[in-house]
């Protein structure tokens, strides 16, 4: 089982995933796919995409995009619509500077509570998450 999945199953009533894009400027299909991606989530299959493409990082392109939409039986004709739609631009521009503001320079990077997590281990996000936890219950007495 993943790690992230991991996680989640420890903390089902705590942890919340929120995905961030940050498509890196030296790979040419990090924009496109994240835009894909994007599209997928109004058809609700953002993480079915996301994991097909992680599936063939080494492979991306439009034709690649087209046929992991098609594999996911997304409409078609609202997934080329969505892609050009300018708002998933902008959503995308935006967690783009929210990365840079919290100094992300590279992916995957991931955060508990705005804490950047060193040790991506099950243990590394025992420790960080149980400290935060930690530090709502005191404020909470």
């Amino acid at each position: 089982m993943p790690l992230l999945e991991q996680v989640l199953e420890k903390y089902p009533t705590d942890v919340k995933l929120i995905y961030k894009n940050f498509p890196l400027r030296n790979h040419n299909s990090a924009k496109p796919a994240a835009i894909a991606a994007m599209a997928a989530d109004r058809q609700g299959r953002f993480w079915d995409f996301h994991d097909e493409i992680f599936l063939v990082y080494n492979q991306l392109n439009e034709a690649k995009f087209e046929e992991i939409a098609q594999k996911l039986n997304l409409d078609m004709e609202r997934f080329r619509r969505d892609q050009k739609d300018p708002g998933i631009m902008q959503a995308i521009g935006s967690d783009v500077q929210e990365g840079f503001q919290a100094g992300v320079r590279g992916t995957p990077s991931i955060f508990v509570n705005g804490r950047r997590l060193k040790q991506r281990s099950m243990q590394g996000f025992q420790t960080i998450i149980d400290s935060e936890l930690a530090k709502l219950r005191q404020k909470g007495k």
